[in-house]
């Protein structure tokens, strides 16, 4: 038995789960699993299947088509068992990409690394014990473009579906983003935008915050304002020290960030304008 996930978006009008629910039905398919939301916002329908059937992905998608076309949707149709073949970057901190490594390793999250990209040689080693090619790019400002250009190639050449800046520290270019968009997911410290730029925990300390969390999103050109994904916030006191804030963080942020790849793997975030909705 095959297992699909079908995601579609439309603009909102009556009919639009009768004949979708009909077309899946003609094509052999039981419904598993059904969610649906209406953005008030933009008239948008949103909606996320999961079904099983003995038919094809060919078979399925032809079927759909002409659902597809008279509605406008833009509509896929996904092999529920695949796994998200994902290019990770990072620089010197691991605490994000150990979680996304452990949890892929330990078949909680549906992906596959076949390559990481760093502008340091800080975590090579923690990519050769967990198997995955290590490929070290430097990025300066005068070789930003080269260091791009090597960057798409090796997104074509792994045949990269989703990229992760796990704590990744350089800025990606507005073309790299535009050509990506939808397809790279960053984390980094929710106290934006404050306590912006070096040691925003420390930062966040003097000022005596008590809570501190992490966001992950989708990259634009906007830094750092990209359609969010997932958040998550912890509390603290002012006994914490700015060392354990920054202890603290990083765990927040490698959860908050396998959370957010995870969902983007099993094709549960849609993206609403600059919103996304994620259905769980």
């Amino acid at each position: 038995m095959n297992k699909y996930t079908v995601t579609l978006s439309c603009v909102d009008r009556p009919g639009i789960v009768h004949a979708i629910s009909g077309g899946l039905l003609g094509a052999g398919c039981n419904i598993t699993e059904s969610q649906q939301y209406e953005s008030p916002e933009s008239g948008t329908f949103f909606m996320r299947i999961e079904v099983a059937t003995e038919q094809s992905l060919v078979q399925v998608r032809a079927a759909l088509a002409p659902i597809r076309d008279e509605f406008h949707m833009s509509l896929r149709v996904d092999d529920t068992t695949a796994r998200t073949r994902t290019l990770i970057m990072c620089s010197k901190a691991g605490h994000a990409l150990n979680d996304l490594l452990f949890a892929q390793r330990a078949g909680t999250l549906a992906i596959d690394v076949p390559v990481i990209v760093s502008n340091h040689l800080e975590l090579k080693s923690m990519a050769e014990f967990y198997d995955v090619d290590f490929v070290h790019l430097p990025v300066t400002p005068s070789n930003k473009s080269q260091a791009e250009a090597e960057l798409l190639k090796l997104v074509d050449d792994y045949d990269i579906e989703l990229v992760v800046l796990a704590r990744y520290m350089q800025i990606l270019s507005d073309s790299l983003c535009q050509r990506m968009e939808g397809r790279v997911i960053n984390i980094h410290h929710s106290f934006l935008p404050s306590f912006k730029g070096a040691k925003p925990y420390h930062q966040a300390y003097a000022r005596g915050v008590k809570l501190i969390g992490a966001t992950a999103h989708y990259v634009t050109s906007d830094l750092d304002e990209g359609p969010i994904i997932d958040q998550e916030v912890t509390q603290v006191s002012h006994a914490r020290t700015p060392e354990q804030l920054v202890a603290l963080g990083r765990s927040v942020e490698g959860r908050t960030l396998t959370r957010a790849v995870q969902w983007h793997a099993e094709h549960r975030v849609m993206l609403d304008g600059q919103r996304t909705i994620v259905f769980s």
